[in-house]
């Protein structure tokens, strides 16, 4: 039986302070932020992820900021100017998603200093769109219930294509064609979400059967693995860690210097914030509470939905499996930054990095904003869990636009990777590529780019 979306697009009424604007997202990462903007679309919302950063974004960034405030603040403002200098460009429809965020990190001055640096500029009527579960999502209208579970999915999805592209693209045989499964399958869950579907549950399948066909792009990608390829885990500020821009194309600096990359996700820090919502709801007498159920019942369902999406990936993520709860995580942290003290990205980083070690991976990479609060604390951490674990080598990437000499330090931290990987003592599950039909391993041959761009043509628009 077939299932039809909703009648007609979703509105949001006239009165609402959304209508008739522009909701610009911050490109943090290419794929989840064009499926988050794709999902607000369900909502109603005319919603786009930001164009790519380029010399202007970080001319405006300069001239718009003074120092003192993190990389991530500088790159995203200059976007955001980047689009209202733009000619005809109304301040009073444009919008502009920025989460928020509270405790001693500089992120949750984002929102603050992005309304002073608008109203300095004369754009005082720009819409910032700061949404948090305290609110009940009530930016959202008529449509706030689905937000929060569409915006889950959303991200769970943009983790797993992600994470396909890190574990197929070093070995492709024929460049281009990860890039092209990828862009191609992303396109694809954007047209998939923007749907307004009636349920939760049409949703859902809707989004699997998308993440099947992802599969077999991916599975179509001719590979020849090489066990010598060290595997390099990648921690750090999660901004910084996923936009390209921002890390000078890391990522791929250490593909062409013969690594493998093993990224944290997206994901993983919104398991963080969960827990922690948790821990202080008990600090606070709170245990049995409104807010603790609520909190559970989010808790129960993204569960399920991320199990029901990583399943259709069971076979190919086998040695790439991630912690079954953030508790796993937060664990490993408590010798050297204790979750109950140490707040933020350091206790994840932290624990995270010992999690990647115990999977066998022969290095980790931090990856933050110069003077970053959580980067510095890893930095100081770093060497004690690296005594600590066979003197597995970790080293920090600051981003700030001066990287002196980046090829260089690559070179030289995947040396000592690969000395470490002949003595490690936690050694790596080698990964499975299995073939679509037959479900054997899939062998090197003919490019299969013609055939994914002749079924899912490239598009500039998603």
């Amino acid at each position: 039986m077939r299932t039809s979306p909703v009648k007609g697009p979703r509105q949001i009424p006239a009165s609402h302070p959304l209508a008739g604007k522009k909701v610009w997202i911050p490109r943090m990462s290419d794929g989840s932020t064009q499926i988050f903007a794709a999902m607000l679309r369900s909502l109603g919302l005319d919603a786009e992820a930001t164009p790519p950063s380029d010399e202007r974004t970080r001319a405006l960034g300069a001239r718009h900021t003074c120092g003192d405030e993190c990389y991530p603040a500088r790159v995203t403002m200059g976007d955001c100017v980047k689009i209202l200098e733009q000619p005809g460009t109304d301040p009073g429809k444009v919008a502009f998603f920025m989460a928020t965020g509270q405790g001693p990190c500089r992120f949750g001055q984002y929102v603050p200093l992005m309304k002073s640096v608008f109203a300095t500029l004369g754009y005082a009527g720009v819409t910032i769109l700061a949404p948090a579960c305290e609110t009940g999502y009530s930016d959202f209208g008529p449509a706030s219930h689905l937000f929060a579970r569409s915006a889950w999915r959303a991200l769970v999805a943009g983790d797993l294509l992600l994470k396909c592209l890190l574990k197929t693209r070093p070995y492709e045989t024929t460049p281009g064609d990860a890039d092209a499964a990828h862009e191609a399958s992303v396109a694809d869950v954007c047209r998939c979400l923007e749907v307004p579907w009636p349920n939760d549950g049409v949703q859902m399948r809707k989004l699997q059967a998308s993440l099947r066909r992802a599969r077999r792009r991916f599975r179509m990608v001719p590979v020849r693995f090489d066990p010598e390829r060290p595997l390099i885990g990648a921690v750090g500020e999660i901004y910084c860690r996923l936009n390209t821009y921002s890390n000078q194309e890391l990522v791929r600096l250490l593909e062409r210097y013969g690594a493998e990359v093993w990224m944290s996700d997206i994901t993983e820090w919104i398991w963080y914030a969960n827990a922690d919502e948790r821990r202080m709801l008990k600090l606070k007498g709170k245990r049995i509470s409104g807010q603790m159920l609520r909190s559970t019942i989010r808790t129960h369902f993204q569960r399920q939905d991320e199990e029901d999406l990583r399943a259709l990936f069971a076979a190919d993520f086998r040695g790439y499996e991630e912690p079954e709860d953030i508790g796993e995580v937060l664990e490993f942290a408590e010798p050297y930054l204790p979750a109950g003290g140490a707040l933020g990205e350091m206790t994840v980083n932290a624990g995270r990095s010992i999690y990647l070690a115990k999977k066998g991976v022969d290095g980790i990479v931090d990856i933050s904003p110069f003077t970053c609060m959580n980067g510095i604390v890893g930095e100081a951490i770093y060497p004690l869990i690296s005594k600590d674990h066979a003197e597995i080598p970790i080293r920090n990437f600051y981003c700030d636009e001066t990287q002196s000499d980046l090829e260089r330090d690559i070179g030289i931290f995947l040396e000592l990777a690969r000395n470490y990987r002949r003595r490690k003592p936690w050694p790596r599950t080698l990964p499975h590529f299995p073939a679509e039909e037959s479900g054997g391993e899939r062998a090197s041959g003919t490019s299969a780019a013609p055939e994914i761009a002749e079924c899912y043509p490239r598009t500039s628009s998603v």
